[in-house]
């Protein structure tokens, strides 16, 4: 079975633009609210979003939709979506929503969906609700409709969590940190974290008005973070995306450090202060740098699909604590039940604290393979399949060859965009982008027969 409306991170889109109307969206939230009841979950529904002003319209007709199925909900307004994980499984809750489009444009928005324990809703119970979907919208009779509450005090929970998560011998104080917010859910939860561990906390886009979140800022455009933290001769810079379930840094010297080279300060910090690290899991966009590191610390490290949600899945198959992806996403299952880019950041500046190092002397362990990506924007849904195609299969081959052995070629739909993504690794910059630009030509020549 295939999932056709849930992808690799929940339901994603354009607003006014199907699936992310209010008539499918409120049916989702009824059939969210069905098969809870079917499958004898009672227990509350948490619904928390990021800064969008989609996210208002997206919240009344999830709540709406709910309610019709006799599902109580409590509505916890702007959250990362970590937090929302976390309070679903602290409070007993029958599972969590979360409206969010993450790191796109304020004009898409989306629904990710977590269970009673805290993690991403497996695909057999996506599967049940789609199956729901395709049924007439009913509703439960007056006295059975469900109730909606708000919870004021769900940042307060979050931020204790956040804090909690390391030792509370370990203070912050002396660290100047730039803080990037991306005007999302993060804009004040992350600067009073690091602010009540003691950090000197200078904040940089954490005021959302419903349009800017991650416009030219946050981890997917870092220039003014570098350039802030290079002015500000900070000791470093964290950018968070939409949602802050993802998380990249910039060192004292503006350079980015990326989430692969986040994941190996990690396994580095584990194994140093005596925590089994058993493997490590990538993606296949993870640096060969990155697995050639781990290996040599006798870390082993497999590699799954792109999305954090197949990382989740081979760790539990795996029964390792640590995986993530390039992008920042970072999970650590000892930590938390899903990526967790504010966990995550407490852990690289623990690592700091302990191992008195700066983050480029920490990043700059890890060995790191150039890599030149192209993404392509797709016009039909027929590029998806292109990589099949005999010119495509051939051009492949060469490049690869070109390549050797220490080169790799990933070629892959974006789960969350209308994109199709070229990325070639190798020890030759310059022959990367020649390469790349070859093969992204044969691509484009197929897409136009």
């Amino acid at each position: 079975m295939t999932l056709s409306l849930f992808g690799t991170d929940g339901v994603r889109g354009r607003v006014g633009v199907e699936p992310i109307t209010p008539y499918t969206i409120l049916k989702l939230g009824w059939a969210i609210g069905k098969y809870l009841r079917n499958t004898g979950q009672l227990g509350n529904v948490l619904i928390g979003k990021d800064t969008r002003l989609s996210g208002y319209m997206l919240e009344s007709v999830l709540e709406a939709g709910l309610c019709s199925a006799g599902t109580d909900i409590v509505l916890l307004g702007p959250l990362p979506t970590p937090g929302i994980a976390h309070l679903t499984h602290t409070t007993n809750a029958g599972a969590g929503i979360v409206i969010s489009g993450s790191h796109n444009p304020y004009y898409d928005n989306g629904i990710k969906i977590f269970s009673a324990s805290g993690d991403k809703m497996n695909d057999e119970s996506l599967f049940a609700i789609e199956k729901i979907m395709n049924e007439s919208l009913d509703c439960v009779e007056a006295a059975g409709l469900g109730k909606a509450s708000r919870k004021d005090d769900a940042r307060e929970h979050y931020i204790q969590y956040c804090k909690d998560t390391i030792d509370s011998k370990i203070s912050l104080k002396g660290l100047h940190l730039v803080v990037d917010c991306a005007n999302g859910a993060a804009y004040d939860v992350a600067p009073q974290v690091f602010s009540e561990l003691g950090a000197n906390v200078t904040v940089m886009h954490a005021d959302p008005d419903g349009y800017n979140i991650n416009q030219e800022c946050g981890s997917t455009d870092m220039r003014s973070l570098q350039s802030r933290v290079r002015k500000e001769g900070a000791d470093l810079g964290i950018a968070f995306d939409g949602d802050a379930d993802r998380m990249l840094m910039v060192d004292e010297l503006g350079s980015e450090v990326n989430g692969d080279q986040l994941l190996y300060i990690l396994a580095c910090h584990r194994k140093r202060i005596g925590k089994h690290v058993a493997g490590v899991v990538g993606t296949t966009l993870s640096n060969l740098g990155l697995e050639e590191s781990l290996q040599e610390m006798g870390i082993s490290f497999v590699r799954s699909q792109v999305g954090d949600r197949f990382v989740q899945e081979k760790m539990i198959e795996k029964g390792w604590d640590l995986g993530g992806e390039t992008s920042g996403h970072i999970i650590c299952f000892d930590k938390s039940t899903t990526g967790d880019g504010m966990v995550s950041a407490l852990e690289v500046l623990v690592s700091m604290r302990e191992t008195a190092q700066r983050l480029s002397q920490l990043a700059s362990s890890m060995k790191s393979y150039p890599q030149y990506a192209v993404n392509i924007p797709i016009k039909s849904p027929q590029i998806c399949a292109i990589e099949q195609h005999p010119s495509v299969k051939k051009a492949v081959l060469e490049t690869k060859e070109k390549l050797g052995l220490s080169g790799r070629v990933v070629l892959r739909p974006s789960g969350t965009e209308p994109l199709f993504r070229v990325l070639l690794e190798g020890g030759n910059r310059k022959q990367l982008e020649s390469l790349t630009d070859n093969l992204v030509n044969v691509i484009h020549e197929v897409a136009s027969e």
